[in-house]
């Protein structure tokens, strides 16, 4: 059916919003079975875990009193795939497919609690049966993240059932001018990186007359161990959408492009869907809502190059040419795509949008700091327990969100860094721990909010290589256009391969030092720009391990594989020859020594042979191998 008015859409959102509630709290006698589908538990047999569910539910009778459907991501990854029941919202993690039989038998047929499914609290050892009662959820708010993990998000019902096209309603019943102003009002800053003023941005673009213009979302997510965006399109693409039309609705657009990387098949799949149930209701289309507003969105697959997360290369890749920056100015509000003016706005932020125009400036601008509005989402990852999807108020600070949060660090193992901002941030130290954050507060500690990556790191990571690391990483992304970033990275990368190998100079030192600023100061877009940012907080903060390759040529992580060596404690050795039996090349062998109240001889091993894989240490019984 086609929504031609406001009355329309008021009444079928209250009918949602009804039977939405009843699903929740069981009013309609039935009983609700919720799966993550996010790509993660998905690549963790959701699927097939769905098919047990519906198929045992059938067995045993339960269909006309029990419903079964997939989410979004559910945001705690590590304890993933998730299985919810309504009403009790009960959940159960970990689930894999033959534990679908005793839920069913246990809990939908009996009513009674799986409790070795539950999330067991790592310190007090109970367990949890509702997800608000975990730490990981407790300090989280979700306003980007509204809707994911609870709602269908191939279903516009159930998103209309949970504030769906409420904000886009908000915004008809003011002026373009108006919806700029409260979006200024809410103090929004772009979550794509350089955090600038989303209403200057879209002001800029509502000034400039043209006949057509354009909103672009950069759902280009290329650093290594974000997930963000994706997740969002999975779970909540109505979201997105809705913030694109309220967008385009403001600055006189009707035309709006996603440009989605072609490795999220979930997201792009669940996108399409969603523009195809809006264009066929009439929430897309010409007339929107009976008013004068006309709209339609389309999807562009990028063939996953990280430069056209800059936003010039991104409007290139669309229009058809190799995804390589443009000089500003002019800036993309002026002079976009297709030489129109064009707002250029991140998954995150677009997703924010329709809370504002639903829930108003002012709660927005309540949370958050004073410079830095909102809630920020991370991707939490790297060397900490509860790896996941998190969304804090601007001004959390990394304490909390690695130790409240993210659960610490495994195995006791002592905090070394976080990197924010992927390759484009930089590592932040424990002195940090209790800095907040938000977009000013990293820049000034040396790092900076990026996208959202958080990788955390302990002990046991060198950041001589993890600087290498994302090195490399830039170095395969530089699309080469200009000198500075081209050659300069590369020229980075080849110092930090020669410190790693043992054959460093301290002139090195000075030599990185003045490419990053080369580098930074001469490249044309943000890609080259902040290319530098690992390597000099890296130097920053943990000179001693540059020193250490240099001079001493060790390794004090004992990551860098020429700076290492294994080696036998021969007086813990029982000769029991599991570590020859496994060595790839032949490097371990017997000796004529036998260690005191041992029966069978040493073993071993020839360094110049060795190709420190490692198999060894990890075979040995008696732990007689060490790493130096």
């Amino acid at each position: 059916m086609k929504i031609t008015s406001r009355e329309q859409l008021d009444q079928i959102i209250s009918n949602c919003t009804k039977t939405f509630q009843n699903k929740l709290d069981g009013s309609d006698g039935k009983r609700a079975v919720v799966l993550c589908g996010g790509t993660g538990c998905l690549s963790s047999n959701s699927d097939a875990i769905k098919a047990k569910f519906e198929e045992m539910i059938v067995e045993y009778g339960l269909d006309d009193f029990v419903t079964v459907n997939q989410v979004g991501c559910f945001g705690f990854c590590s304890q993933g795939p998730f299985v919810k029941i309504f009403p009790e919202d009960t959940l159960y993690r970990l689930v894999k497919v033959e534990d679908v039989e005793e839920i069913v038998k246990t809990d939908l047929l009996k009513g009674n609690i799986v409790d070795r499914l539950l999330y067991t609290d790592p310190v007090t050892k109970e367990k949890i049966q509702r997800q608000e009662e975990i730490n990981f959820y407790k300090k989280q708010k979700r306003i980007a993240l509204h809707g994911c993990g609870l709602i269908d998000a191939e279903d516009i019902n159930e998103a209309m059932g949970y504030g769906a096209f409420k904000g886009l309603e908000n915004a008809l019943d003011k002026s373009p001018k108006e919806v700029i102003d409260e979006v200024l009002a809410s103090g929004i800053r772009g979550r794509g990186g350089a955090g600038f003023p989303t209403g200057r941005k879209w002001s800029f673009a509502y000034a400039n007359d043209s006949d057509q213009k354009y909103v672009v979302c950069n759902g280009d997510e290329g650093d290594p161990g974000a997930f963000m965006d994706r997740s969002i399109l999975e779970g909540n693409p109505f979201a997105v959408i809705e913030g694109m039309m309220i967008a385009g609705y403001a600055i006189g657009a009707s035309e709006g492009y996603f440009y989605v990387r072609a490795e999220y098949p979930v997201a792009v799949n669940r996108l399409q869907k969603a523009i195809d149930q809006m264009t066929e209701m009439g929430i897309l289309g010409d007339n929107i809502l009976g008013t004068d507003f006309s709209f339609r969105a389309h999807i562009r697959l990028g063939a996953g190059a990280f430069v056209c997360g800059e936003e010039t290369a991104l409007l290139n890749s669309i229009e058809g040419k190799r995804g390589m920056p443009r000089p500003r100015p002019p800036f993309p509000a002026v002079k976009g795509l297709w030489g129109k003016p064009t707002v250029v706005n991140n998954v995150e932020t677009l997703a924010s949008i329709p809370y504002i125009l639903r829930e108003g400036a002012a709660d927005f601008a309540s949370v958050g700091t004073e410079g830095s509005k909102g809630t920020k989402v991370f991707a939490l990852g790297g060397k900490v327990n509860n790896v996941g999807l998190v969304e804090v108020p601007m001004g959390t600070t990394l304490r909390e969100l690695i130790y409240d949060i993210g659960g610490g660090i495994p195995n006791n193992k002592k905090f070394k860094a976080i990197q924010t901002g992927g390759p484009s941030g930089g590592c932040l130290t424990e002195e940090y721990l209790d800095e907040p954050i938000d977009f000013d507060n990293l820049v000034a500690k040396g790092s900076m909010m990026g996208s959202g990556g958080a990788i955390v790191m302990d002990e046991d990571n060198c950041m001589v290589n993890i600087a290498k690391f994302y090195m490399e990483f830039i170095c395969d992304e530089s699309c080469g256009k200009c000198s500075p970033c081209r050659v300069g990275t590369k020229r980075m990368l080849e110092i930090l391969t020669k410190i790693t190998d043992g054959k460093g100079t301290m002139n090195d030192i000075d030599e990185l030092q003045q490419l990053s600023e080369a580098v930074k100061n001469n490249s044309l877009c943000a890609l080259g720009q902040t290319a530098a940012n690992p390597i000099v907080s890296t130097m920053t903060h943990f000179m001693d391990e540059y020193i250490a390759h240099i001079k001493d040529k060790k390794c004090p992580a004992k990551i860098c594989k020429n700076l290492m060596r294994y080696s036998i404690v021969k007086d813990s050795c029982y000769g029991c020859g599991l570590c020859a039996r496994q060595c790839p090349v032949n490097a371990i062998t017997v000796t004529n020594y036998t260690a005191p109240g041992k029966k069978r001889p040493a073993y071993e091993i020839n360094p110049d042979k060795c190709i420190k894989c490692g198999l060894c240490q990890s075979s040995c019984k008696f732990k007689a191998i060490i790493k130096e």
